[in-house]
């Protein structure tokens, strides 16, 4: 097995990845607030998790993959102050916040199917293990690392000494109402909420009763509460974005380090921001791109998936619908070289040569490298250009490499009529897409495009399709 390095935030270097039971992986990451919609800056996050827990199972691991839905009440801001995210939701939409939850929940998991995401092992939602993160805080509470004010139970920091290591914090250096909304019942700047009372003078949709009264969890302690559960108070990796490093995760790490008296997490993976002209994508201004934005707009989920493969996961990647296209039109140009391969004479592969197995080497030191998969894309594109190697095995080699990639590249046919102009392939493709995404409107449009620029559509099993002339 080849060596596998990662980078882990808790000491900003690359490390050699040695699980701590030989051949498994346990993963344990941040899952969506479902009380909207994911934005593509979200999906990103998503899409860097998918990678690794692909370069894991390539390299013969088997990976334990959990991932939280965050279905409870929470408050706005980390500073645990502000309008309830799934009240918010349930008000915008005259719905209950059961019902968007539930709603948003399937909507997400749509979003990540269509990424060719894979599925973790187990979903938890945090509604569901209410117990568990109570137990939580009563080990807290028990062993003195709690204090209680007017509105809930909170963390004591001060008594965690190894309390921002994750963050790298200069807690002396806070500024007041930079970390937590300061008040006088707040011991320290960094103490944050485990419990939150319900308000005295209304019932919320979302409250459970516990040892300390009615009210709700605050949103850090069910991550903890949930990986402890499901992947042992010690495990392998924890994933997030990078927003979640000074905060919520350190947070994280206080909570249950403090309750188990042990190291609970080995390697800390952080994806960057996809970014556009204004800043960083954000659901808070109340206008954002969702996947089903670029499907409307003719884009095909995968166009966004080779688009994100072509930047490294610990870098921050601009959007713009420009770089879009020209993600488009180079996941385009790969399917037109693949289906122009498959043309040819393929034979069974049954001993590669030492060239092919040489691109293997190399893709696998790439991926290894840290998930380097953009210079494992190139690597792609190189194979399929290399005069030396035969057709047979850049097929092999595609298909080996779309185990990362997740392009569906086993997918692409041999072109049936040589003529087809790769205008009318592409919008073919847009059109499959769409169906695929259950957008009929979009895809009945694009067939006519087909057939007024003098082309038939037919379609075949599977939504794959034939294109002749009129």
């Amino acid at each position: 097995m080849e060596k596998l390095y990662i980078y882990n935030t808790l000491h900003r270097t690359k490390e050699e990845f040695i699980p701590m039971e030989a051949g498994k992986a346990g993963m344990y990451c941040c899952g969506p607030t479902v009380y909207n919609f994911a934005h593509i800056g979200n999906l990103r996050a998503y899409f860097f998790e998918d990678i690794l827990k692909r370069v894991l199972l390539f390299n013969g691991y088997k990976v334990k993959h959990v991932m939280n839905i965050t279905d409870v009440g929470h408050l706005v801001s980390d500073e645990d102050e502000g309008e309830d995210k799934m009240e918010k939701g349930a008000n915008r939409e005259g719905k209950t916040v059961w019902e968007i939850a539930e709603f948003y929940t399937g909507a997400f998991k749509e979003d990540i199917s269509l990424l060719n995401i894979l599925p973790p092992t187990i979903y938890c939602k945090a509604t569901d293990n209410i117990k568990e993160q109570i137990e939580l805080i009563k080990c807290l509470f028990d062993k003195g690392y709690t204090y209680t004010t007017n509105d809930g139970i909170y963390f004591d920091t001060e008594k965690f000494p190894e309390y921002g290591k994750l963050a790298l914090l200069d807690i002396e250096g806070l500024e007041e109402g930079k970390r937590i909304a300061f008040s006088d019942e707040k011991k320290n700047k960094t103490d944050f909420a485990l419990w939150k009372f319900s308000p005295k003078d209304q019932k919320r949709q979302m409250e459970w009763e516990s040892p300390w009264g009615t009210g709700f969890p605050g949103w850090h302690i069910e991550c903890s509460a949930m990986s402890i559960k499901f992947l042992g108070r010690h495990f392998d990796i924890h994933c997030g974005g990078v927003d979640h490093i000074p905060i919520h995760h350190t947070n994280e790490i206080a909570q249950a380090e403090a309750c188990t008296g042990e190291k609970f997490v080995n390697y800390w993976l952080h994806g960057e921001f996809l970014i556009e002209e204004k800043g960083k994508m954000s659901k808070s201004a109340g206008e954002f791109l969702r996947l089903k934005t670029l499907i409307d707009k003719g884009y095909s989920p995968l166009d966004y998936r080779y688009f994100l493969l072509m930047t490294h996961y610990r870098k921050k990647i601009k959007f713009s619908f420009e770089n879009l296209d020209a993600a488009r039109n180079g996941f385009q140009n790969l399917k037109n070289k693949i289906k122009e391969i498959k043309s040819g004479e393929l034979k069974e592969v049954k001993d590669l040569s030492e060239k092919a197995n040489e691109y293997i080497k190399r893709f696998t030191e790439s991926i290894n490298d840290d998930l380097n998969i953009s210079e494992g894309l190139a690597l792609l594109w190189e194979a399929m250009k290399d005069g030396e190697l035969i057709d047979s095995e850049k097929v092999y080699l595609a298909n080996e490499f779309d185990k990362i990639l997740g392009l569906d590249l086993n997918k692409v046919e041999a072109d049936t009529v040589s003529d087809i102009p790769a205008e009318i392939i592409q919008l073919a493709e847009k059109r499959k897409e769409a169906k695929a995404a259950k957008d009929f409107k979009l895809a009945d449009e694009l067939r006519q495009q087909i057939k007024d620029k003098g082309f038939e559509l037919l379609d075949k099993k599977g939504g794959e399709f034939d294109i002749k002339p009129l």
